[in-house]
């Protein structure tokens, strides 16, 4: 009898204590959703600033959230660099996002990545998402994963760049590119999401 009071009990506390949502959540943004309207001021590694609307082009923006230590950044950096100049070549505008604000004082630190993107040879803004702000907007949970938003804001594509994250080199579909075309064709995109894999955003706790 006692330990089905206990059990009772015990459910009762439970079901009365409020849900928790986590801001990283997978689901958080979804294809048709808005842009968000975010004007936060983030420093460049090139030691400029910009914004997300400062960055867009013609035919939209491609986010990028990204780091410097991870393997599956490091090992996929020639798909990343196919990808900034697929990106330009469409008139899309586009930017790599550093959310690891646990490690900002170490191997993403801002100095690092003014070292990391001159030795990667970027050319899109390469930005320091402070607090991980962004990336909880975004619900980004890995490194590398990307946000396509077409020139009307609207979300068409999110996920991994290919069909291989894990061997850069044996991928058989750009899913990136593949949802680019259609995207700039102005045809339905198809995937719309796919699994990032990668390593995950290093949040303070």
């Amino acid at each position: 009898m006692k330990t089905t009071l206990f059990a009772a009990t015990l459910f009762a506390l439970v079901s009365a204590m409020p849900s928790i949502t986590f801001a990283q959540g997978s689901d958080k943004m979804k294809p048709g959703d808005d842009l968000p309207p975010v004007e936060t001021i983030m420093k460049n590694a090139n030691g400029s600033t910009t914004t997300l609307k400062g960055a867009e082009k013609a035919n939209g923006l491609l986010i990028m959230f990204s780091c410097n230590t991870c393997p599956f950044v490091i090992k996929n950096e020639p798909v990343i660099k196919m990808t900034m100049e697929y990106a330009a070549s469409h008139n899309i505008g586009m930017v790599i996002i550093n959310s690891n604000e646990a490690k900002r004082g170490d191997d993403d630190s801002y100095e690092a990545m003014k070292k990391y993107a001159k030795a990667q040879g970027y050319t899109v803004p390469y930005l320091v998402d402070e607090q991980s702000k962004l990336a909880d907007i975004f619900g980004a949970n890995h490194t590398p994963e990307v946000y396509l938003f077409d020139k009307h804001h609207k979300l068409v594509y999110k996920g991994a760049m290919n069909d291989n994250p894990s061997d850069p080199k044996g991928y058989k579909t750009m899913y990136i590119e593949d949802a680019i075309n259609a995207m700039v064709a102005g045809k339905e995109v198809d995937p719309k999401t796919t699994k990032s894999i990668g390593c995950s955003i290093k949040r303070r706790a």
